[in-house]
């Protein structure tokens, strides 16, 4: 087995895991921080700001969400091909900033005169291009960052699915504080607010990262620098790819526009953004047919099959998983309360904004939440502590680091039970559950794997379509109640429920992504943690159709009726229930075939 030379001799590792994990955890989790900061308010930002239908809000989101995902196949070919992962994560990080920027230019709110919306134009073509904008940076990023994860760790490293446990809290601690500090601020001080929060956690995570470049040990550099300086059409490659994405945003956003005004759509629903994800699907799956069939050894091929099938199970779980940012927010936002503990909650005063920008900057931060603070101080804790373990001062490293995380955890539980929730900012539980349910969860897997316990991943994947399928439970009841007494549900039954989709989440995504770095042939790991992506991708289109289901559209002047309301959404969370519960039972049963293909002789 070979073993990689650290960064700094001897000293490359921090709290059990290489150094390079955390600038990748922290960079993502600033990235997934705008990301979901700006995720957690687009449907509500829609339907509430612009007046969108509710069925326009959802084809907009799924067309958003779809591409974001789907770009990455692209992105992670160019990175293993010729950019390198540093490079691309770099560039996307780059578009992720001005897209964020632009979303938080809200214009004028929309109107209705008689039925007749009027809308700013002007304001939602710079969204439709600040979407295209996210979709191209995350298609470089994301499956990039992933990527150097994997190669931080030798072959065989038994820490490797601890390590991508906690890359993956990384993820969903920005996930949580997103939807705490930008939830909250777009549906409380302003829509712009929280957009704009949102675009400044992605530029202080691109500062993290281009700091912490010598900890990625080489890894993350182009695989040939010479081909990358090669000149293509009198100009070098590495330039024409930043200029082709560029350019490429221009389509993506016209693609954005055509999904929130139901143009072009074949048949009503096959939106062009869709169109394009089959393309690319009917592309990947090609190539993916010539490789295993012709560049690949027979265990290499069995391996990639069983990848697949990996692939596939997330498929199922995150559409299901993306309900939370559809369905559910809605159902949240219409018939359910809000508060956990109503007799905490200290409402905020009236806001008075004036032309003092020094005012104004200390009213936002008597107001912000607190665990904002908390935010910024933890990567400053993680420099500082890596500064003072390189000086031998493990110990204060240790303690440094820690204590502040431990602060961050009482500043995010201050903020849940005293701030006033919103439907947008009510999604920071799922991220909680996964930041509480890492630890143990990589723990858990590890004290297994000591005992010789440990299940394979096909059948952690199987238990979390199974969770995931029972995490719709409580809504589907919470609705019927709603419907029976016309009254509104508690928010306990969204705890619940969230608690159950996590459990979900934590035996399937951190273990696929692994598997993901752990059975591709190396030199298409880039590729195929596209291909993972572009099933996510799939999972956003397919999980805002079902949304549509539950969609209520109600004419101007007329008041919603509360019970059919509860029974669509109820009819919605019993069948997604369904799905989730028919695949797991599938997946439990051929787990142990997928096992054997996942030998590596």
């Amino acid at each position: 087995m070979s073993v990689l030379s650290p960064a700094v001799p001897g000293r490359d590792d921090f709290l059990g895991h290489p150094k390079g994990v955390y600038v990748c955890f922290f960079t993502e989790m600033w990235e997934r921080f705008s990301f979901y900061g700006m995720k957690a308010l687009l449907l509500l930002y829609l339907t509430k700001y612009h007046l969108f239908a509710d069925g326009a809000g959802y084809d907009l989101i799924g067309a958003y969400g779809g591409l974001v995902y789907c770009i990455p196949v692209i992105g992670g070919l160019l990175a293993d091909r010729w950019l390198g992962m540093r490079k691309a994560v770099v560039f996307g990080g780059l578009l992720l900033v001005a897209g964020h920027a632009g979303m938080a230019l809200e214009g004028v709110a929309a109107v209705s005169d008689g039925g007749v919306v009027t809308r700013d134009e002007g304001a939602l073509r710079t969204m439709y291009l600040s979407l295209a904008l996210i979709v191209m940076g995350v298609g470089f990023l994301k499956p990039n960052i992933t990527g150097i994860v994997g190669r931080l760790y030798p072959p065989g490293d038994p820490r490797r699915d601890g390590g991508f446990s906690l890359f993956y809290a990384g993820i969903n601690l920005g996930a949580l504080l997103a939807s705490l500090v930008c939830g909250y601020l777009g549906e409380t001080l302003g829509w712009r607010y929280g957009f704009g929060a949102a675009g400044i956690g992605m530029l202080l995570g691109l500062a993290m990262f281009l700091w912490g470049q010598r900890y990625l040990q080489g890894h993350a550099e182009p695989p040939s620098p010479s081909a990358l300086r090669a000149s293509v059409l009198g100009v070098r490659r590495e330039w024409t790819i930043y200029l082709g994405a560029a350019l490429g945003v221009l389509p993506l956003a016209w693609l954005m526009w055509a999904a929130a005004n139901g143009a072009f759509a074949l048949g009503g629903e096959l939106s062009l953004a869709l169109v394009l994800m089959l393309v690319v699907l009917l592309v990947v799956l090609g190539w993916f047919g010539w490789f295993i069939t012709t560049q690949c050894t027979a265990t290499q091929r069995r391996q990639m099959l069983a990848l697949m099938a990996m692939i596939f199970m997330c498929l199922v779980f995150f559409t299901l998983y993306e309900q939370t940012y559809g369905s559910w927010v809605m159902f949240t936002d219409r018939l359910l309360t809000k508060d956990l503990f109503p007799s905490l909650v200290h409402a905020p005063g009236v806001l008075v904004w004036s032309d003092s920008l020094a005012a104004n900057l200390g009213l936002f931060i008597g107001t912000a939440p607190w665990s904002t603070w908390g935010l910024l101080a933890m990567p400053v804790a993680f420099v500082v502590a890596v500064r003072a373990s390189e000086r031998g001062a493990t110990s204060a490293a240790r303690t440094i680091f820690l204590g502040v995380a431990g602060v961050m955890v009482a500043l995010v539980l201050r903020d849940s039970l005293v701030l006033p929730q919103t439907a947008g900012s009510l999604t920071y539980l799922g991220a909680l559950f996964l930041v509480v349910l890492a630890p143990i969860f990589a723990w858990l897997w590890a004290a297994l794997g000591r005992r010789g316990r440990d299940p394979s991943k096909p059948f952690k994947g199987a238990l979390g379509l199974v969770f995931g399928g029972l995490s719709f439970v409580p809504l589907a009841l919470a609705a019927q109640q709603v419907g029976e007494t016309g009254v509104m549900a508690s928010v306990w039954w969204l705890v619940l429920a969230y608690l159950l989709l996590e459990i979900g989440e934590m035996c399937l995504a951190p273990v696929s992504l692994a598997a993901v770095t752990e059975l591709s042939v190396p030199r298409v790991v880039g590729l195929m943690m596209g291909m993972w992506l572009l099933a996510t991708a799939f999972s956003e289109t397919l999980a805002a159709q079902f949304g549509k289901l539950a969609a209520l559209d109600v004419p101007e002047g007329e008041v919603w009726d509360l019970v059919q309301a509860a029974t669509g959404y109820a009819d919605l969370f019993w069948l997604m229930m369904w799905i989730g519960l028919g695949c797991g039972a599938v997946a439990l049963v051929v787990s142990p075939v997928l096992k054997r293909m996942m030998r590596s002789a």
